[in-house]
């Protein structure tokens, strides 16, 4: 085993053990929010919080995993290297920086190896304003594919398939990309669907930074996901509103010695331009913190896997009535798409991941 592999789990259970007995290991205090339900294996769900530092400090870094919930493998891992990492918490300490890790934000999600929440929503989209009926984004292209893209029987029928391949020829790869991911909200059983209310993760999330992040005045914030890009590489994507002045403060503290902070704004991202995004959090309820923030983004397999895994685990949500042996390949399959469960994988997530948490305190301290 290297050093790295002690951080990682191989169950949501394992993972909620882990980071409580890292973070108690360091002296934190561990709260815990309890979900309503229970977990694939009949065990508690829970959001849980730990935050080093001063309560009054005048900058915090936010440090969250399992936005969407199979990819809380990778970012439960990176809190627990954190936690471990006496070294990372002198320097904030000496920075004046508090350190809050919020692990599991969809925990139900990284029980079940679902990327959504139990109500079947991308937290990563539901951060929208539903309480004054703003009309929420169209999404054109994913209506249009909607039917081909979650089919009625799995696998797929090759005039299925055929009908996004020709999507793809006339708008491009890159349309298509942003057409299933960008976020939609008129298909409830259907991918990247953004919710028509609050779900329990925002709610919940929302009580966490009211508590934690309303008493300083800068706050960095990292939010770990997997799937996108070369695997092991975890690219470093601009988390913000299309502000160049926030763009070049992101920049300022990420995109050294050889890294780049990429943009979905401009292109240079593997994200297509995405609606309802986490960082709207830190506007709606820390509104007096000058934010900065990134999701860095570990590959894990090449992009078409990817979706073909997430178009099988919401075909498998919408059929309950599946078989035992579909479900457990599907489950493998979506697992794999989001976890390298390779001790090679597992130190290039650490690294990376420690590496832009010292940035960020170093970026914090000099605000």
């Amino acid at each position: 085993m290297n050093d790295a592999e002690r951080f990682f789990a191989q169950s949501y259970a394992e993972a909620r053990a882990k980071f409580t007995a890292a973070a108690e290991a360091g002296g934190l205090e561990v709260h815990a929010r309890i979900h309503p339900l229970v977990g694939r294996d009949g065990e508690v769900l829970a959001m849980d919080v730990a935050r080093f530092g001063a309560a009054d400090a005048r900058a915090l870094l936010v440090v969250t995993s399992a936005c969407h919930g199979a990819e809380g493998y990778c970012g439960s891992g990176v809190q627990n290297a954190l936690l471990a990492d006496a070294h990372f918490h002198a320097e904030a300490k000496a920075a004046g920086v508090a350190v809050l890790y919020v692990h599991a934000l969809n925990p139900y999600g990284f029980s079940w190896i679902r990327r959504t929440t139990q109500e079947n929503v991308d937290l990563n989209r539901n951060w929208q304003d539903f309480d004054h009926h703003a009309k929420l984004p169209a999404n054109a292209g994913y209506d249009e594919l909607a039917r081909h893209v979650v089919p009625p029987t799995w696998p797929p029928a090759p005039d299925n398939e055929a009908v996004i391949a020709a999507f793809a020829q006339k708008h491009g790869d890159r349309a298509l990309q942003a057409a299933l991911s960008q976020g939609q909200y008129t298909h409830p059983e259907g991918l990247f669907f953004g919710g028509h209310r609050p779900t329990w993760s925002r709610q919940t999330l929302t009580h966490v930074l009211e508590e934690h992040g309303q008493r300083c005045a800068r706050i960095g914030w990292i939010d770990v996901h997997t799937g996108l890009g070369p695997s092991g590489h975890g690219e470093r994507i601009f988390a913000d509103r299309n502000d160049p002045v926030a763009l070049a403060r992101a920049r300022a503290w990420w995109a050294r010695d050889g890294a780049t902070v990429t943009s979905m704004y401009d292109g240079s991202s593997a994200s297509a331009e995405l609606t309802g995004l986490l960082y709207n959090a830190a506007y709606l309820h820390c509104p007096q913190a000058e934010y900065t923030g990134i999701a860095i983004e570990y590959g894990t397999r090449p992009m078409a896997e990817v979706m073909t895994a997430l178009r099988a685990d919401q075909w498998l949500y919408n059929h309950p009535e599946a078989g035992a042996e579909q479900r457990a390949a599907i489950k493998r399959q979506m697992r794999d798409a989001f976890y390298v469960d390779t001790p090679q994988w597992k130190q290039q997530v650490v690294e990376q991941g420690v590496l832009v948490a010292r940035q960020a305190v170093e970026g914090l301290a000099g605000g």
